[in-house]
């Protein structure tokens, strides 16, 4: 990385050069961003995770152009056309674009008709008539005409010379700069019905004949006519108003009105339909899309995380049920650390209604195994499971929880479970899933694919590499954010664990089932396959429960432990010493402990691990019930509260479980009193809100809800947190926008005082 992109990356990123710089030594010497964020604020500035992977993503961004800028300027030197000018521009150019753009003209490119129309010897009368002197083109093309060469007529000769001029409109790298510009602005996405694909096609009804700006359209409606369009539904165009734009580009290349400007001016035509307009729109549409995908991807991370950092049971004796109707309810018993003890099949709902021996069953279950707390999946089925549950009498009181089934099917399925529980079904597997979800979200979600977990919004129509990519950064960030018990957690969470792969925690887990539970974190070092820089990477974020050294149970890294040590020899007493008395932690002076490794922020962050050792990031469980008589849609009513858990959340508002099978949909704009741009900035998944039943449409099996303190008064304006252009009951779509005047357009400005050559 040259100091030239460091600078840049630090002026775009509003970043010292000195972080900049920090960051990209760590990462090149194999640093991981989880352990740069934790346990190198010294040398960031205390920078966050975020701005980590924002200089990481920048700079292989920047790697991608100087390695397609290495690959152009090879191509250049091998044609013979590489000149000290041109090698400057090629050097010069800060985007991928604009490289490219300047790189067009020389490109390798099938044959075009203004090739074969310089084959054809055209291109001197293409020079004359660009020129658009004073001179009669019939004239000139006269000269021009040879049958020998296929230009049969004075006409096959103009034709052919405006080919060519319109290949040189379309390869100025300045026209296409502005023209860009102009379709970022300018342009309308519209959107239509395929010929006889009305009834097909139904759920696309609200983009059978649609438009509005591409620039304001939200990710959500985006990704919506795409997918219609892939699925062969809709038709659609992104393109600014055709006559306004070849207006504009006419004034900046015909210089007059006689008979060589207007040859030039039907070549401005066809290079803006045939060529221009094609590569634009092409290019508009790849932006679009990557703009929705990233802020649908955002989306996506943001409610993953809330998911993965959902408040844990803990490690309680859990029996989990799988509800089922025809083929009966699975439930599994299962030890604190998750491990199942039993399983069985009880048939409590309809059809077969063995109620009695089902309660007798679950009586005796937890009994035997002194169960805490009851989880209940809520697929088909749930909230009848539920009701039974809490009507039985276990002579004592047991937690009856609901609990999100969601992947569990996906995991049950996964060579992962099978590897977990080779002699168990399906069905029995999913139950042990969501038993331990209720204890552990972060550690059994992990073992299933993000996107299978049902949160977000065209999750499977985004660039999924990008998806992934975002998506591991955000269980990897959860998962070291939270620290992982070494003893206990599975091949999946280890994995994640920063500097260990999958492999090395197949490693950890082979050596503690052969030798035996870890007694501290320098004895992994024994563990094959783990050198002294994985260990650096990963030590801070293991724990290791009833260590010896309490630390080995902290966030506090092994390279730290000398200070903590000396903290204590300085007081008299023992490093378990500071962790149990406060009194003692006041006495220490951190600006003793300063010097050339180790800084404030360090010796902050120990301290907070001191008074409370490896705590856990999570909120504190809490119970939560779903109102009592309310399990279906049917039961519902306009005007109703209730008591819901966000499971989504969108763009367009959030998704609320009410209990009844169905969530409900809170639009952003009955999300809060006031105007809200962004739902995360209200609500987010996993927690509990109350709602209002606005609209039950069970024949569609939608549910509208409202979260606004009076939901029922009426707005006296238009909702602005609806969408520009998107349609309201009742009213037109969007008028089409078509820009303002030319002294205002972008192209105009972006051109001023360019020249056509």
């Amino acid at each position: 990385m040259t100091e030239k992109q460091i600078i840049k990356i630090a002026q775009e990123l509003q970043l010292t050069e000195k972080q900049v710089r920090a960051v990209l030594l760590l990462l090149e010497e194999g640093a991981t961003v989880p352990f740069i964020a934790r346990y190198r604020k010294e040398a960031t500035g205390g920078m966050d995770e975020v701005n980590v992977i924002s200089i990481q993503d920048r700079a292989e961004q920047l790697g991608t152009l100087d390695k397609r800028r290495v690959t152009v300027l090879k191509s250049l030197e091998e044609q013979g056309k590489l000149t000290e000018e041109l090698k400057e521009k090629v050097l010069s150019a800060e985007t991928l674009v604009l490289l490219e753009d300047i790189y067009l003209p020389y490109r390798p490119k099938r044959r075009t008709r203004g090739m074969a129309a310089r084959e054809r010897g055209l291109e001197p009368l293409a020079a004359k008539i660009f020129e658009q002197g004073d001179i009669d083109p019939q004239e000139q093309a006269a000269a021009f005409v040879d049958p020998d060469k296929g230009v049969e007529t004075i006409e096959d000769a103009l034709a052919g010379a405006r080919d060519i001029i319109a290949e040189w409109i379309n390869e100025d790298a300045g026209v296409r700069a502005a023209l860009r510009e102009l379709f970022a602005k300018k342009a309308v996405i519209h959107s239509k019905i395929a010929k006889n694909k009305e009834e097909e096609g139904a759920k696309y009804r609200d983009y059978f004949d649609w438009e509005e700006p591409v620039a304001k359209a939200p990710s959500h409606r985006v990704l919506a006519i795409r997918r219609g369009a892939a699925e062969g539904f809709l038709i659609f165009r992104v393109l600014p108003d055709e006559g306004r734009t070849i207006d504009i580009l006419e004034k900046h290349f015909v210089k007059g009105d006689n008979p060589a400007a207007r040859e030039v001016r039907l070549a401005v035509k066809d290079s803006y339909k045939r060529l221009l307009s094609l590569s634009m729109e092409t290019e508009t549409r790849l932006e679009s899309k990557n703009r929705a995908d990233g802020k649908a991807i955002k989306v996506f991370a943001q409610n993953i995380r809330n998911l993965l950092l959902a408040s844990p049971l803990g490690q309680k004796r859990v029996l989990a049920v799988d509800p089922g109707l025809r083929t009966g309810c699975k439930i599994v018993c299962l030890d604190p650390q998750g491990k199942l003890l039993q399983n069985d099949t009880i048939f409590p709902l309809q059809p077969r209604n063995r109620v009695k021996e089902s309660e007798e069953t679950l009586q005796k279950m937890v009994t035997t195994f002194d169960i805490e707390a009851i989880a209940i999946g809520n697929g088909t089925g749930g909230r009848e499971t539920e009701a039974f549950c809490r009507g039985i009498d276990f002579g004592r009181t047991v937690a009856v929880i609901m609990v999100s089934e969601s992947g569990a099917s996906v995991y049950s399925a996964s060579e992962v479970a099978r590897e977990e529980f080779p002699d168990y079904d399906l069905t029995v597997r999913g139950a042990v899933s969501i038993g331990r979800r209720l204890m552990d979200p972060l550690s059994e979600l992990v073992k299933i694919d993000p996107k299978a977990i049902g949160v977000g919004q065209y999750q499977h129509d985004v660039d999924q590499k990008a998806l992934k990519k975002s998506l591991d950064d955000v269980v990897a960030s959860c998962v070291n954010a939270v620290g992982v018990e070494v003893n206990t957690a599975s091949k999946q969470l280890l994995s994640y664990v920063s500097g260990l792969s999958e492999k090395l925690a197949g490693n950890i887990i082979s050596h503690r089932d052969e030798k035996g539970a870890f007694s501290s974190r320098a004895q992994m070092m024994k563990v094959p396959g783990m050198g002294a820089k994985t260990f650096e990477q990963a030590a801070g974020f293991l724990r290791i429960r009833g260590a010896e050294n309490l630390l080995d149970a902290s966030a506090v890294h092994p390279e730290s432990y000398p200070v903590v040590e000396s903290m204590a020899s300085d007081l008299g007493c023992r490093v378990s010493d500071l962790m149990t008395s406060a009194d003692l932690r006041k006495k220490i002076i951190l600006e003793n402990y300063v010097n050339d490794t180790t800084g404030m922020p360090t010796l902050t962050d120990i301290m907070g691990e001191l008074a409370k050792p490896g705590r856990d990031p999570r909120e504190q469980f809490e119970l939560f019930t779903f109102t009592e008589g309310v399990s279906k849609i049917a039961d519902l009513e306009v005007g109703m509260k209730l008591p819901g858990i966000v499971t989504n959340v969108t763009e367009f508002g959030a998704f609320v479980d009410i209990g009844v099978h169905q969530d409900g949909l809170v639009h952003v704009s009955a999300l809060a009193d006031k105007f809200v741009r962004n739902p995360h900035d209200v609500v987010k998944v996993n927690q509990r809100v109350e709602v209002t039943v606005m609209d039950v449409d069970i024949k569609r099996n939608r549910i509208a809800l409202s979260m606004r303190s009076d939901p029922m008064e009426p707005r006296g304006r238009r909702d602005k947190s609806t969408a520009p252009g998107e349609k309201k009951a009742g009213k037109k779509p969007a008028r089409r926008e078509t820009g303002g005047k030319t002294s205002g357009n972008p192209f105009t400005k972006a051109l001023k005082g360019w020249k056509a050559n």
